[in-house]
């Protein structure tokens, strides 16, 4: 498995990111001496990077399906393990609830002092939800009923659970296109799922 950094903000983290057709990314964001693990591989040199932050204070999971090492992080850092949290006492970050259905459970992470917003699934930026038109787009099976609660936030970074973030003032407006134009680009996105799975 080929690993690289990605992401890179600063004090306030990065992320790591797997060199595979799906690009599964995890972050670390660190705030006021602590760090928290978002969707995390278990990436030793991104763990170690990470705990130069900051203290771990915690391991967010926030699509109940993303398991990845967010439990056993959890357990060798010490530290708690939530899972698609509705808050997060002793953080920065709020909480969006993106989807509740039975079979998918998913919070996005809003982070107002970095207008920085963390999304597990319901949008990302590899090819299987843009197909290459498009900055970031809506999970396939979310365009037609895309999460329309995420345009209440104006985010300068979007970072995602697949794929490498959006920074910016573009992030924003990026943000509101893939919603409002989700249902228009379904047919086209199904085009071209099968040339995103070779590429």
């Amino acid at each position: 498995m080929e690993l690289r950094l990605c992401d890179d903000f600063g004090p306030d983290g990065f992320g790591w990111i797997v060199e595979e057709a799906i690009t599964r990314t995890s972050h670390a964001l660190a705030a006021n001496g602590k760090v928290w693990f978002v969707d995390a591989l278990d990436w030793p040199e991104a763990i170690d990077r990470a705990l130069e932050l900051g203290e771990p204070a915690g391991v967010v999971q926030l699509l109940d399906r993303h398991d990845r090492d967010c439990a056993a992080l959890a357990a060798r850092l010490g530290v708690p393990h939530v899972v698609v949290p509705e808050e997060l006492p002793g953080s920065p970050f709020t909480f969006v609830p993106v989807m509740r259905r039975r079979r998918w459970r998913e919070s996005g992470l809003w982070w107002p002092a970095k207008r920085t917003l963390v999304l597990a699934d319901a949008l990302a930026t590899n090819r299987f939800y843009t197909a290459g038109k498009a900055p970031i787009g809506v999970h396939v099976l979310m365009r037609l009923t895309p999460p329309r609660a995420l345009t209440a936030y104006e985010p300068e970074r979007i970072l995602v659970g697949h794929g490498e973030g959006v920074h910016g003032p573009e992030a924003s407006t990026a943000l509101r296109d893939a919603i409002d134009q989700s249902r228009r680009r379904l047919p086209g996105v199904l085009l071209r799922l099968p040339l995103a799975s070779r590429s």
